[in-house]
């Protein structure tokens, strides 16, 4: 069963969620209800370096397809090539280049109208030469959760799910929170980022986003909650994100897995039946918190790299995926689609034209949808914008929205309309 959210302002933004809100009612954290994001980078990016000089000289085609947000890796320095293990938070000398390329890359960003999203991964952090030696900036044992892999950990008990290969921060402590928040408005006012992608957010609670993204004012934030997902019942899986938006106050957007999931069954296996909830609306989190949910296809993790070794974790299929981006571009949520689909895969035409119809009926991240069909060849909707409407279809079997319409883009097994 759905949680309600509170009252107050999160009930008011539960409530335009639900009716299909116009873009002018998007929250400061919000950033705009017609943001369309980038993914920036793959999991092997690193290895073309500076990775930075490449997304800068990418900028004014970045803008002009339509993309108002890159998502860039992270940028700290780190153990790990790809930034996911950070070392020391504040030196932005990296893998994927040094401080000043990346300024260079967000300005230029910046020179096209798209904003820069920081990749925040602040559940874990590693020494500077072993375990927990932590500088730039300094901390202690006590900004070590008790119970992690180090035996001299004397932080307070974890607050999420602990994580292996590096140290769990405690987030309860003042001076770990004030080094964060530090770190982050620097990473605004000195580096010229405008928003947060939250790593590994099942690792420390919710409330801790709410206090940082108070405290920073991001232009828009997404956190990661993936956990297991049960596809024969999808919703204890998308309640938890609504317990975790709910958690950070209503702050931030979170990636919505349960609609990847789905969706990625759904076109393997013919199952369209499993994008209609019982009520009528779409299965995943956009069901229930479109505003606040963000699509996606494929990420860093979950699907491929170009060259090198890639995650592919849990890689939608890639002879349909264009079918996943026909859908999450003409649906509620703010669309993230991945560079190696964008750049490396030959979609970028076709998806740019997807953007382009997106934009022009002003299908937004609160649009209302209307489910015409769900079945075992074809799901189909009609999405009402604000300057018109959108038809689309999914799948092998055969379905038109009637007269009336013009059709605007199609290929394999996918076909989108307008009036």
């Amino acid at each position: 069963m759905l949680k309600k959210t509170p009252g107050g302002m999160l009930f008011l933004a539960w409530t335009l969620a639900l009716t299909g809100a116009p873009a002018a009612l998007a929250g400061p954290l919000d950033g705009n209800s017609g943001d369309v994001m980038l993914q920036g980078f793959h999991w092997t990016s690193y290895q073309t370096r500076p990775w930075w000089s490449v997304v800068q000289g990418k900028a004014s085609d970045i803008g002009a397809s339509g993309f108002s947000m890159v998502w860039l890796p992270p940028s700290s320095d780190a153990a790990s090539s790809e930034g996911y293990l950070p070392r020391k938070l504040e030196v932005l000398d990296s893998q994927y280049g040094t401080e000043a390329q990346l300024k260079s890359a967000i300005g230029a960003l910046h020179t096209y109208n798209v904003k820069a999203i920081a990749d925040i991964v602040i559940n874990h952090r590693v020494g500077t030469t072993n375990w927990a030696d932590f500088t730039n900036p300094t901390w202690g044992s006590w900004a070590v959760t008790r119970g992690d892999e180090w035996t001299g950990a004397t932080g307070a008990a974890d607050t999420g799910e602990g994580y292996g290969a590096a140290r769990d921060l405690d987030h309860t402590n003042t001076t770990v929170q004030s080094g964060l928040t530090t770190w982050m408005n620097g990473l605004k006012s000195k580096t010229g980022y405008d928003g947060w992608r939250y790593d590994y957010v099942k690792g420390y609670a919710g409330r801790y986003v709410n206090q940082y993204n108070t405290a920073t004012v991001p232009y828009f934030s997404v956190g990661e909650l993936w956990t297991d997902l049960n596809l024969d019942n999808p919703n204890p899986h998308r309640q938890q994100l609504m317990n975790w938006i709910d958690a950070a106050g209503g702050k931030s957007a979170v990636f919505d897995f349960t609609t990847k999931g789905l969706l990625q069954q759904a076109v393997q296996y013919n199952q369209f039946w499993r994008l209609k909830d019982s009520e009528g609306k779409p299965a995943g989190a956009i069901g229930w918190w479109a505003a606040k949910s963000v699509t996606f296809v494929d990420n860093h993790d979950t699907g491929p790299s170009t060259g090198g070794t890639s995650q592919n974790h849990w890689p939608f299929p890639s002879d349909k995926v264009m079918q996943g981006y026909a859908y999450i571009l003409t649906h509620p949520g703010v669309p993230c689609v991945y560079w190696v689909h964008f750049y490396d895969w030959g979609h970028k035409a076709a998806i740019t034209k997807l953007m382009a119809v997106r934009k022009a009926k002003g299908v937004h991240s609160s649009s209302a949808v209307s489910i015409q069909v769900a079945d075992t060849s074809r799901y189909a909707a009609i999405i009402t914008g604000t300057k018109g409407s959108v038809a689309m279809k999914v799948g092998p079997g055969d379905w038109s929205p009637g007269t009336g319409w013009t059709l605007e883009t199609s290929g394999t097994n996918y076909a989108v309309w307008s009036r």
